[in-house]
């Protein structure tokens, strides 16, 4: 009986490896504020990219500026955008943009004239209504934002040499007043380019845990906006045609930091991208 239940263990599965994912254009991932993810990844949506490829789909994740204008970062995604296609000989692609990656994207759509080249907009966690968190840096007292710009800048400077990092200027342009009384009045979505969007939620107000690192910063957020993935909220990440909140945190989502337990709901959530992207055709 044990030796039957031994060899139960290594009956082989037919076809073992990952399900074979369609989506009609090709991914083109841009990432968010910030080089965490990069500091132990190639790119901070390499992972997402990665597990993307494994299900047969072809998919790109570079790097911009992490610490710049909305401005600039699209400049660059644009750039890279009409790169890719160019190179490959793809006619669209289909753009996924994580947190702040989203509003360059929105930006770059309605400002740049990439609309020619991407088929759909799907958005993760971007504060499309801005987010508490960043009015909360910028009220840490004056002498301490100057120095930890200096030093972000510095390290941004030093990864991301191509382009002149500008760390409270982003920060700046990611509060709930100048992205909803400037850039959404001046950003107009683009109708040829259909958007979709999700939002994440952890820590207070889930049963979902959250690193202790970001439990105040989670709790501030919550008490001005709402559920959030502490960094930004439910309600902030509605954009285009709502597809739906995950349980993981900010980082959690592009494989930093990721439970155990919430292993199965990162891979789920997104091959959800993809089977989602399928679904409505493109």
């Amino acid at each position: 009986m044990a030796e039957s239940a031994l060899l139960k263990r290594f009956q082989l599965i037919e076809f073992p490896q990952p399900p074979i994912l369609k989506t009609k254009y090709p991914i083109f991932l841009c990432h968010g504020f910030g080089a965490i993810g990069a500091m132990v990844k190639p790119s901070p949506l390499h992972d997402p990219c990665m597990l993307m490829r494994e299900h047969g789909i072809v998919a790109f994740a570079p790097n911009v500026v992490p610490y710049a204008s909305i401005e600039t970062r699209a400049k660059n995604w644009v750039r890279l955008i009409r790169q890719v296609c160019d190179e490959h000989g793809f006619e669209k692609i289909n753009v996924v943009a994580h947190s702040m990656g989203g509003l360059d994207m929105r930006h770059a759509l309605c400002h740049l004239g990439i609309s020619d080249r991407v088929a759909s907009l799907t958005t993760v966690a971007t504060p499309h209504h801005g987010t508490y968190l960043a009015d909360l840096v910028l009220k840490t007292p004056e002498i301490l934002t100057e120095r930890l710009s200096e030093v972000v800048d510095w390290f941004g400077n030093n990864v991301y040499p191509k382009e002149k990092s500008n760390a409270i200027g982003s920060v700046e342009q990611l509060t709930q007043g100048y992205i909803n009384d400037c850039f959404n009045k001046e950003t107009p979505d683009n109708e040829n380019v259909p958007i979709f969007s999700y939002s994440a939620s952890v820590g207070k107000g889930t049963n979902y845990p959250l690193n202790p690192i970001f439990k105040f910063q989670n709790s501030q957020i919550f008490e001005h906006e709402g559920e959030n993935d502490s960094f930004v909220s439910v309600e902030s990440a509605k954009w285009g045609t709502y597809l739906g909140c995950v349980n993981l945190s900010h980082l959690n989502q592009i494989n930093v930091q990721v439970w155990k337990e919430a292993k199965p709901i990162y891979f789920n959530f997104w091959t959800g991208v993809l089977k989602d992207l399928h679904k409505n055709g493109f």
